[in-house]
């Protein structure tokens, strides 16, 4: 299992929690696919774009489980991280915890 990561605001993990469902952030949404981080990289997407934000959850899912869904592709700098271009599913959800 290659371990990826989602951060959600905590009302993100309770209506995806309640209807199993995630189509993805704001963010998400604009750009047409869901942004993930690898546990390397997830300091520096809460510190960049959580900042400041109480009640995080990262949200493990595992990147091989994605299939051809999940693409790596350049972002910051040029680094690969992981995005979805499907929405999320419960099923999808290896673990949680507060971030």
């Amino acid at each position: 299992m290659t371990p990826i990561i989602k951060l959600l605001r905590a009302a993100e993990w309770a209506a995806f929690e309640e209807s199993g469902v995630f189509a993805g952030s704001p963010d998400d949404l604009r750009d047409g696919y869901i942004h993930i981080s690898t546990p390397d990289q997830v300091a520096g997407t809460a510190a960049k774009w959580f900042a400041g934000e109480a009640g995080l959850m990262a949200v493990t899912l595992d990147a091989e489980a994605l299939g051809m869904d999940l693409r790596w592709e350049p972002a910051r700098g040029g680094v690969l991280f992981p995005h979805l271009y499907r929405p999320l599913v419960l099923a999808d959800v290896v673990s949680i915890a507060p971030c």
